[in-house]
């Protein structure tokens, strides 16, 4: 009988603890638990003290613990991921914030922390303020990608991403603005997004994403396409390149546009991430070259 009631404190205990994402503090679990119950189950192994009064799964999502045991929330970069947005590089410690008027605590598990006051959805920054948190302290490239993905995958709406710019204060404001002024819900990909940056920073203009190029007999869309100029720019992940039916694919896709007189250049991951300047040049010299002779566009 014992042991049976011992089983239903490990359940009643990782329940709460699975609705609060993983995390909570121990007021949480109290308001469902007793305080013996807490203590059985942390005994038992099945949940860990992670600072003073807040207790986890032992499997919990790492941003959401680190936040909740430093007394803040999810922020930036982690706080992208959680909301499945697009991003450049993989936090290696938690981004955290945390209230301005709140000391970080010693005991709390390792982030990077920020401070303010950040509108929060479950202890994570809403999806706007994620955008404009990552824009504000990431470069352009991250910053964009980010941006893109959030309108893409309607996690935002463009009005309130661009009002709440407008409303910001301090430092970067200008920075932050720009980015959502930039951003695009058409971009696919955060390589896209940062093959586009790269233009934008070396003054490139002309390319506009997701160009759709089409006539009776064919219909495509390239990443990033002049539409004057007949000037496709690709940016190829791996990911949707490894397999022999996407090399056939993709070797019918460039033929038929170079048959309608586009000049494709594709770009690797490494292209784009390590040697921007080599992009630069490679668009910038295919620009120099006078545009085709039929100006009849096949791009819709």
């Amino acid at each position: 009988m014992a042991g049976i009631r011992h089983a239903v404190v490990m359940v009643e205990v990782g329940e709460v603890l699975a609705q609060r994402g993983g995390t909570a503090t121990f007021s949480d679990l109290l308001a469902v638990v007793t305080a013996h119950a807490v203590r059985k189950a942390l005994a038992a192994g099945s949940v860990r003290r992670v600072a003073k009064g807040v207790y986890a799964l032992p499997e919990a999502p790492s941003a959401l613990t680190a936040a909740r045991s430093q007394g803040g929330v999810v922020s930036h970069l982690s706080a992208a991921q959680h909301w499945g947005m697009g991003v450049i590089s993989v936090p290696s410690l938690p981004h955290v914030t945390i209230p301005l008027d709140r000391a970080r605590r010693r005991a709390g598990l390792p982030c990077v922390p920020h401070w303010g006051d950040s509108p929060a959805i479950d202890d994570v920054t809403t999806p706007v303020r994620t955008v404009l948190d990552c824009a504000r302290t990431l470069s352009l490239t991250e910053g964009l990608a980010v941006a893109d993905s959030a309108l893409r995958l309607d996690l935002v709406d463009r009005d309130d991403l661009e009002a709440a710019a407008m409303r910001l204060t301090g430092p970067h404001r200008r920075r932050v603005q720009r980015v959502v002024a930039l951003a695009d819900h058409r971009a696919e990909s955060v390589l896209e997004s940062a093959l586009r940056a790269i233009l934008i920073d070396a003054r490139i203009e002309g390319f506009e994403p997701q160009v759709v190029v089409r006539d009776e007999g064919f219909s495509a869309r390239v990443d990033l396409g002049d539409r004057l100029r007949r000037i496709a720019l690709e940016a190829e992940g791996f990911e949707f390149h490894g397999t022999r039916k996407a090399l056939v694919n993709d070797c019918r896709r460039q033929v038929n546009l170079v048959l309608r007189d586009w000049l494709v250049l594709r770009f690797s991951w490494e292209d784009v991430m390590l040697d921007r300047e080599w992009v630069i040049e490679a668009v910038r010299e295919v620009l120099r070259r006078p545009p085709p002779i039929n100006q009849d566009s096949l791009a819709a």
